[in-house]
């Protein structure tokens, strides 16, 4: 009989909050037995802006999945992102002392750890550090060199940093609803875990997750990550154009974006164009819905490779543009990536989730499904835990609340 991990995954959106609970078995299936939705306060472009507000749609969400899987959440995965993340390409290299000269886990330890000695700022903290690939001696491409010969191992690493601040708030909100951090986790690395296949990561692909308050990017090559980024512009900025140019209220402005936008409109007859729409009362140009959001969207796409540190995109990412998250529903967004950039451009989904995944087969859950796939993939020997921090701000938040009651 298998034995089966619970692991559980907060994405703390700008939109919306979601939490995922999934059981792993050994061979790193995935069952998903709980999700909980919650519309998101107190956040604003990835940056926790009210406290009490992001806590008690946290807490909302968590309780839904709770009920909805009849597990105790205890521990999560949370997702970071917003503009004071900032990353860089380090290089380490150490030696092999040993008589034998055999490269062991030990010497990868210690060459990682000194590619990470860089001066980080007091107000930095390290979240990410990633080893994109090994040389011994010399030779490069190496992926796992434990075993080989050698007097010399080198390493690239790509490392991912984040205010303190921003990270201490974000914990807070989750800590202070009785859950502990199991890892933070940058969120365009969590989406592509959950949307991008191995041979799109090793031939050359760029992945942006267009969500709510921010576009994350990332880059891959080789079959590792070679550049990240986070960008400020997203589904909040189509959403305040619509409003700001059709003279909408916000709200009124997002659903009209949900249910009529396209950046990409097709006419059936000469008048379509100027045919007026409307929701709750509220008329609308359809072409001037239409011609706003292809406007913002044309300014993200270039944006996004802007972002490219090489002009040669065809030789560096072949595999081309894959958009994820939620503001990529959009009607036409595939039709005008690829006019623009003349890259093949393709929308991301979450795949290979049991359970009720059906339900999560859209990009707007890219980076839930996609941190329960990173845990999966990196808590391999480490356990789940179940103590430490955690389970003390637990016992502090229980014993409040019996002195409250």
């Amino acid at each position: 009989m298998r034995k089966h991990t619970t692991l559980t995954s907060i994405d703390v959106g700008t939109t919306k909050v979601c939490t995922i609970i999934a059981q792993v078995d050994e061979g790193n299936g995935m069952q998903v037995i709980g999700v909980g939705l919650a519309p998101s306060k107190g956040m604003h472009k990835g940056l926790v802006v009210n406290i009490n507000d992001a806590k008690e749609s946290i807490r909302e969400s968590v309780r839904k999945a709770e009920q909805a899987s009849n597990y105790r959440v205890e521990s999560a995965y949370v997702g970071v992102t917003g503009r004071h993340v900032t990353s860089m390409n380090n290089r380490g290299v150490v030696s092999v002392t040993r008589n034998d000269r055999l490269v062991r886990h030990d010497d990868l330890k210690r060459v990682l750890t000194a590619a990470q000695s860089i001066s980080i700022p007091k107000d930095r903290k390290l979240l990410h550090v990633i080893p994109r690939s090994y040389a011994v001696d010399g030779q490069e491409g190496f992926k796992n060199p434990v075993g080989m010969h050698g007097f010399r191992v080198d390493v690239e690493t790509h490392i991912i940093t984040a205010a303190v601040a921003s990270v201490q708030n974000l914990a807070k909100c989750i800590r202070g609803i009785g859950i502990d951090i199991d890892d933070l986790v940058l969120e365009p690395l969590a989406s592509a875990e959950a949307v991008l296949t191995e041979d799109e990561k090793q031939v050359g692909v760029i992945l942006a997750d267009i969500g709510g308050g921010t576009t994350d990017v990332a880059v891959f090559r080789d079959g590792a990550i070679w550049h990240t980024a986070i960008l400020p512009v997203a589904g909040y900025q189509l959403t305040r154009d619509i409003a700001i140019g059709l003279g909408l209220s916000f709200d009124v402005a997002e659903e009209m974006k949900k249910k009529y936008g396209s950046v990409m409109p097709v006419y059936e007859g000469k008048g379509e164009a100027a045919h007026p729409i409307s929701l709750n009362g509220h008329g609308v140009s359809y072409q001037d819905l239409c011609d706003i959001l292809h406007a913002r969207v044309e300014e993200i796409l270039r944006l996004i490779m802007l972002e490219m540190p090489s002009s040669e995109l065809k030789t560096v990412v072949p595999a081309g543009l894959v958009l994820t998250g939620g503001s990529s529903n959009l009607s036409g967004l595939e039709t005008l990536g690829c006019d623009i950039l003349r890259l093949p451009v393709r929308i991301g989904s979450p795949i290979n989730m049991g359970g009720i995944s059906e339900s999560l087969r859209d990009p707007a859950y890219a980076t839930s499904v996609g941190l329960l796939k990173w845990a999966a993939k990196h808590q391999e020997g480490q356990g789940r835990r179940s103590g430490g921090i955690g389970g003390i701000w637990r016992l502090v938040s229980r014993i409040r609340s019996l002195f409250r009651w």
